[in-house]
């Protein structure tokens, strides 16, 4: 398959690719939706939750530091097989998992795997798809994610409420043993980066790789990346400790707010073909500071209002790596593209783990379940949205036209 293949074979490989993210996205989602029932359960606090939601991350990023030494020198079929083969067997060992040490340790090898993942696909999409059409491309796959919120978080709390919170584990474990499958099958060799001679390759890893604009890519997803991870974690225990909500509205919010995102994804992703991935990415960074101080600060109130602004707040917050992602795999050549997208993998990642561990320290746990320090969490992820900003426009200075970036 090439990048100039029928508009309906890139579909069909686009929406496989989704269903893989749809998976490990909701491996690493359902975590935190069940965050009160781990703290009840494991006798666990707010800090000790935020380890178990960075051991993912974190892992995540040291394995895309070392990816950098060997992502790009094999096929990416096989690569990508290998790597979800990995991370079904750590989802299957949270399942089976019979303490917080052990869940520890099985969450820590699925992030291992899931990074990687991550990048493979990302650079599967850079391979194959030209860049007039990649901002709906990675909207396509992106999409992923509003549907583990509508689909995959409620149904994954509706089995943990029936059969106790190891079933989503087992249901996500199977539904990927079956994606896997699907890879084998579908997914052709994917070898052309491998064409370059090794003297290219060479050549591409230190001119590309580490020239400082290309550092300012690693730099503008963490800063947008931490931004919403020092929320997000807690967002179940905030809304049930001090907004008012029951357990049991908790899929309903994430039902709302997985819509929105779906929704929101496939718009932006048009949005950043159209108008460019640094006016986008503009605009998103923007935009998710109101409901970012809105929602620490919301005062208990009725399930719409709280549904309606976590919608407004995920959509939103979401949809910010789309444009992202277009702006940096636009500008790194193929043969060094994997590497390059596994080193911003570990940006990612180890924002949103350390992102997950700084809010741990600052925010505590009143009496009756409360979380406090969450609006004081929520000013200094507004900060950092506008360090972004800047970081995004030093980075545009330094930015060719989309339409001329190597492919």
């Amino acid at each position: 398959m090439s990048a100039s293949s029928a508009p309906g074979s890139e579909r069909r490989l686009l929406w496989l690719l989704a269903a893989v993210q749809f998976s490990h996205l909701m491996d690493f989602m359902i975590v935190m939706p069940l965050g009160p029932e781990f703290m009840r359960l494991f006798g666990i606090s707010a800090a000790q939750f935020g380890v178990l939601v960075s051991a993912y991350t974190l892992a995540s990023a040291a394995m895309g530091l070392l990816g950098v030494l060997w992502l790009d020198r094999f096929d990416r079929k096989r690569t990508l097989l290998a790597l979800y083969g990995g991370f079904i067997v750590a989802t299957l060992m949270c399942g089976a998992a019979q303490s917080h040490i052990a869940l520890l340790v099985a969450r820590t090898l699925a992030g291992a795997c899931a990074g990687l993942m991550g990048a493979v696909i990302m650079a599967i999409i850079g391979d194959l798809v030209p860049p007039e059409r990649r901002g709906n491309a990675i909207g396509t796959v992106m999409a992923s994610l509003g549907l583990s919120a509508v689909v995959g978080v409620p149904l994954g709390l509706g089995l943990a409420n029936l059969w106790g919170w190891k079933m989503p584990f087992w249901a996500i474990g199977g539904f990927a043993s079956v994606m896997w499958l699907g890879l084998w099958k579908v997914l052709p060799p994917l070898r052309q980066h491998l064409s370059a001679s090794r003297e290219q390759v060479r050549g591409d890893s230190l001119i590309s790789l580490w020239t400082p604009s290309l550092a300012l890519g690693w730099l503008l997803t963490f800063s947008v990346v931490i931004s919403s991870f020092l929320l997000i974690p807690y967002l179940s225990p905030y809304m049930v400790g001090n907004l008012g909500l029951e357990t049991a509205q908790l899929p309903w919010v994430y039902l709302g707010g997985g819509a929105a995102t779906l929704l929101c994804t496939r718009w932006i992703g048009r949005m950043t073909d159209r108008h460019g991935p640094v006016r986008v990415l503009a605009s998103l960074l923007m935009g998710t500071m109101v409901p970012h101080l809105l929602f620490t600060h919301l005062p208990p109130s009725p399930f719409p209002v709280v549904a309606l602004i976590f919608a407004l707040f995920m959509s939103l917050t979401s949809s910010r790596v789309i444009p992202t992602i277009a702006l940096i795999s636009a500008r790194v050549p193929p043969s060094v593209r994997g590497r390059y997208l596994a080193v911003n993998m570990a940006a990612s990642d180890g924002a949103s783990g350390i992102a997950a561990w700084m809010s741990g320290l600052m925010i505590s746990t009143a009496t009756g379940g409360a979380l406090e320090g969450f609006g004081q969490t929520g000013w200094i992820a507004v900060g950092v949205s506008a360090f972004a900003l800047c970081v995004l426009w030093t980075l545009g200075r330094s930015t060719v036209r989309l339409s001329a970036a190597p492919t």
